[in-house]
């Protein structure tokens, strides 16, 4: 009779342990499972503020370039070449049409910022402004450039000319100073052709003799 009770002790014992083991797993996963979801939601979060920020500075931009269109459109009624000063610059092989209206100083190239459209660029911004600053006129006109060709650099460079030749339009006084600083000859200088057998214009390969 007495080992019959302490198999039967036993027996009960073995089945609490089992049923403690059985439910720790389920507990556990439920647990993991909360924490799985949750952080799934905090990523998708954050993604999706992440895009609308970056999704503002291209409205903004494309609203500033649909009101610059506008305002060159209602300033130049008849076109670039239908304006009474108007001028032409050329630079490697980058060509610029300018044309000059009394205003505050704003220039605008191709339908937008020149500070934008010269990508901030200190020394082609200087270019663009010499021929302005030379005079003394920086706040009394505004400028409207229409540009191709060639890169950023002779762009700048052709924009200078066209507003010195504009500003011939506006009086024949201004051709002296403009001339003393050599912002009405145009640099004809472009980039020499590569040559046959050779690497570049003028670079050679190296000699062997043997």
């Amino acid at each position: 009779m007495a080992i019959s009770v302490a198999s039967l002790a036993s027996s009960f014992a073995s089945l609490s342990f089992s049923s403690q083991i059985s439910q720790k797993p389920y507990a556990v996963s439920l647990a993991h499972s909360k924490q799985f979801s949750f952080s799934l939601a905090s990523k998708i979060s954050t993604l999706v503020v992440s895009a609308s920020v970056a999704e503002a500075p291209e409205t903004e931009e494309l609203e500033t370039r649909e009101n610059l269109l506008k305002l060159v459109k209602s300033r130049l009624p008849g076109g670039f070449a239908a304006q009474p000063i108007f001028g032409t610059g050329r630079r490697k092989s980058a060509s610029a049409r300018v044309v000059l209206q009394e205003g505050s100083g704003k220039i605008i190239i191709n339908y937008r910022d020149a500070k934008e459209y010269l990508q901030g660029n200190p020394l082609w911004i200087q270019y663009v402004k010499t021929p302005l600053a030379t005079l003394g006129y920086e706040a009394s006109y505004d400028i409207f450039v229409k540009v191709e060709g060639g890169g950023l650099s002779g762009q700048a460079q052709a924009i200078s000319l066209g507003i010195a030749r504009a500003l011939l339009k506006v009086s024949e006084s201004h051709r002296k100073p403009l001339r003393e600083e050599g912002l009405l000859t145009r640099d004809a200088r472009v980039v020499e052709r590569k040559k046959v057998g050779l690497k570049k214009a003028r670079k050679r390969p190296q000699f062997s003799k043997r």
